[in-house]
This record gives structure tokens, C-alpha cells and sequence, in this order.
């Protein structure tokens, strides 16, 4: 019997759908199945690209400006469909929606303003999710029961206790996540990392992330709630606040009821390529201490300066034996700079990749170095993996560690004392007070799925 475009098929003979391949493809990668992962050549068009009838089907959440930026790129891919768009922000909607009709040339893209509701189509093969971070888990936990692959934002989680929420989800439903941590999809920032790890400048004593300057603004008045804003639907799990034009949208960055400032946006990046480099994605340091300037009034309360030490123990990296120190301040230049016994090597965006000495950037790495995981196309390794059920270049694992360096950061400057930290039971030390800022009560009716 000849299978049609939409038809793919066991070697058994017997039908399964879209979704039903995809999950497949994902038990693949986590053990649960153990026939091949291959994308049947009935499946793909002439060009090479799988057939409209095959395209991962997505729901975007959250299409403001990040969300809106993601969604575009999906929009590109042919083997990619968008379907459906969240958002509390009725403009955001629209606009969202017309772009999804135009790249398609149709009326059929639907629109939501809760996405529980959009969760409830049995369509759906992924997400996307772009939203503030104080509701990055309780979406991404639901969609992962549902069995939905996920291409999500950084930095991972509000808080270390969703963090880790988050990750155990993923990994029980054993679907593919791929962290908005674009950097690993850039070539020098995998061949820094790769340098460091293959030992070309010794043992590696000190990591400095630079990350950006804080913002401020000053009191705000209490202003009507725009139409078409569902502005308690926007605050969700985080405390009640009268409304105001700076608390909300790109915003929100800089209030610690929502995130945690500059230090939390941009973890994600600098602090995940210090982890990657330095082979700890799925450990945490043991000691952090430091401190930070935090406005004493205004809107904004997020730390504006900030500089904190985390100290690595002997054993968790390759190229530390003895255990390194790792300090993140917005005092250094953005990126990140490894030191070792040898040189150095410091990595950031729309640079070249600098070295000490300058000609071991050129040397080229042998079958016997270290040779990380190459993504050349972030959005495309997304869609890639979601057929096969690999891991993306950025998991929910170093996405969690990452988040939680800045995390802890924030905990111990904001207590004011050094603070010590057991990376396996993911608790502070003999240290309650700490232990209880590792999570947040969540304003009613929302908690985490259970």
C-alpha cells in the first residue's frame, strides 16, 4: 500500500500520526523505545524540506517583542507551521496573528488570550514561549505534561525551586526544550569553550562574566489599564500592584516581583557560556559571596551594580581539578573570559574571539580535543531535534544551572552575607532564612502543576 505525504508508518504497517511520530522520536532519545528515529522519505516534499502535512505544528506564547522576534523566525521555516498565538496583550495578538496570516497567505491563524485554552487543541506538536519570568514555569510545566516540545526563553525560571520544577517536568514527559540561549549557535562561542575545555591555556584558575549596568526610574503613578490588557492575567503568580506603564511588557525586567534585573536577563547568555566552557552545566557552586547597589526608590528595584563571587569546588571541572572561582559583576566587560595557567580566552557578541597568546585562536583543534556540540542554526537545531528527540544544543539542564548562578547571586547580595549552597540536595547550608527565599508563594488561584 503506497502512504500518502501524511501517512508515516512503522515498520509494522500500522498508522500513526504527526504527533505520534514525534513522540516517538523523543523516546527514542530517553529510552523509552528503541526502533530508529528516520524520517520516511514519503514525508518529505521535492525540495528536500518535510511536506506541509508534516511541518511541526506550533502554538506561540507570548508574541511581544522577543516572542514576536522568535515567532518570525519559525515563521521562515518551511518545515515549521504556526497555528495559534497567546498573549494577554490584545495588540500583541493582532499584530501577531495578521503576521502568521501573511506569511501564509490565509485567515486560518487563531488567537488567545489564556493559554490554557490553546493548550487544549490536540493539534499541537510545539511551543513557543516568550513571556516574563515569573511565568516561565507554570506554562512550560503544563505544556510538558501535554507532551509538547518547547522552544523557550531565557533566562529559564523566576526562582531555583521552579527551576528545578521545570527541569523534572521536561525530563519525566521526555520532551525536547531548547533554551532561547543563542549563543551556543554561534561559532565562536562554541570554539572559546572548546579551547578551554581541550586544556590549550592550562588549568583554569578564574571565569569573569560581564554582564550589563542596572536601570532606575524613579516613583510612577497608578494609571488606567489600557483596553484590551488583561493586566491581572499579566501578574498572574506574582503579588498584586496597581497598574503602571513602566511595571509591564519589556519592563518588567527591572522589578524583582517579576524578575531580576540585568543580572537575571542576561545569565542566560554570558553566564551559560562560562558553564559550557568550563564543563559545570549541570552542577553549582558551593560558596557564593558579594554585593550590590539595589535602589532605595522608584519602580524599578532590581540591583543596578552588582559584583558576587562563586567559588567551584576540586572535582566538577575538567580543566579545574583544584576547583576555580567564577566572579560576574557589571563591572567587567560584557562577555566571558576564561584564565588559566597558560592564557586566556574571552568570548562576546559581535567580536571576534580573542585569545592570549593571539595565534591559539588559529591553532586548529584535533580529533583528540574536546569538540562540543555544534548548532550553526538555533530556531532550525529546535525543529531538527524535535523529529529526531536528540537534545538541543541548549537544554533545560544548563539552562537551569545557568538561571541559578544568577539566582544565587541575587539571594546572597540581597541577605548580605556569604552564603554556602549543596548542589545535591539543591539547598543552602544549615540556612533557613536562605532556604526560603528558594521559592515563592504564588498569589492565588495559580501554583505549579502538580
Amino acid at each position: 500500500m503506497k502512504l500518502d505525504s501524511s501517512d508515516t508508518r512503522p515498520a509494522s504497517g500500522t498508522p500513526i500520526s504527526r504527533r505520534g511520530f514525534l513522540k516517538r522520536g523523543a523516546a527514542v532519545a530517553t529510552g523509552a523505545a528503541v526502533f530508529p528515529a528516520i524520517i520516511p522519505a514519503s514525508a518529505m516534499g521535492a525540495d528536500g524540506h518535510v511536506a506541509p502535512s508534516n511541518r511541526i505544528v506550533m502554538g506561540c506564547i507570548g508574541v511581544g517583542s522577543q516572542g514576536k522576534g522568535n515567532m518570525g523566525n519559525f515563521l521562515k521555516r518551511p518545515d515549521a507551521q504556526v497555528v495559534a498565538v497567546c498573549d494577554v496583550d490584545a495588540g500583541h495578538r493582532a499584530e501577531a496573528k495578521n503576521l502568521v496570516n501573511e506569511a501564509y497567505g490565509s485567515v486560518d491563524c487563531k488567537e488567545y488570550n489564556d493559554f490554557r485554552e490553546l493548550l487544549t487543541r490536540d493539534d499541537l506538536d510545539a511551543l513557543m514561549l516568550a513571556l516574563p519570568d515569573h511565568w516561565h514555569s507554570i506554562p512550560a510545566i503544563t505544556a510538558a505534561q501535554k507532551g509538547l516540545h518547547m522552544y523557550a526563553e531565557k533566562p529559564l525560571a523566576y526562582s531555583i525551586g521552579e527551576g528545578r520544577a521545570m527541569v523534572d517536568a521536561v525530563n519525566k514527559a521526555g520532551v525536547v526544550w531548547q533554551t532561547g540561549s543563542w549563543q551556543r549557535s554561534q561559532a565562536h562561542f562554541r570554539k572559546g569553550c572548546e579551547i578551554v575545555r581541550s586544556g590549550r591555556i592550562g588549568r583554569v584558575h578564574t571565569v569573569k562574566v560581564g554582564l550589563p549596568t542596572g536601570k532606575t526610574i524613579g516613583p510612577q503613578p497608578e494609571m488606567p489599564v489600557p483596553a484590551g490588557f488583561d493586566y491581572d492575567f499579566w501578574l498572574g503568580p506574582a503579588p498584586w500592584a496597581p497598574y503602571t506603564e513602566k511595571r509591564c511588557h519589556w519592563d518588567f525586567r527591572w522589578i524583582l516581583d517579576y524578575s531580576g534585573g540585568q543580572l537575571t536577563d542576561w545569565i542566560g547568555h554570558h553566564g551559560d557560556i562560562a558553564n559550557w566552557g568550563m564543563g559545570t552545566e549541570l552542577t553549582s557552586p558551593t560558596s557564593i559571596r558579594g554585593g550590590g547597589l539595589f535602589p532605595r526608590e522608584g519602580l524599578w528595584d532590581a540591583a543596578i551594580e552588582y559584583t558576587f563571587v562563586c567559588e567551584f569546588p576540586a572535582g566538577v571541572s575538567p580543566v579545574a581539578p583544584d576547583g576555580f572561582t567564577m566572579i560576574l559583576s557589571n563591572s567587567f566587560p560584557m562577555g566571558t573570559r576564561f584564565e588559566g595557567t597558560e592564557g586566556w580566552v574571552r568570548v562576546d557578541r559581535g567580536e571576534e574571539l580573542e585569545t592570549f597568546p593571539a595565534t591559539l585562536k588559529d591553532v586548529p583543534l584535533g580529533p583528540n580535543d574536546v569538540h562540543l556540540y555544534e548548532s550553526n542554526d538555533h530556531f532550525q537545531n529546535f525543529l531538527d531535534c524535535c523529529r529526531s528527540g536528540e537534545k538541543c544544543v541548549a537544554p533545560i539542564e544548563p539552562a537551569y544551572h545557568a538561571i541559578t548562578l544568577g539566582l544565587l547571586g541575587n539571594i546572597a547580595m540581597q541577605l548580605g552575607r556569604e552564603l554556602k549552597w549543596d548542589p545535591t540536595t539543591e539547598h543552602f547550608v544549615d540556612d533557613p532564612i536562605a532556604d526560603r527565599k528558594l521559592m515563592r508563594p504564588m498569589r492565588a488561584p495559580w501554583s505549579l502543576p502538580v
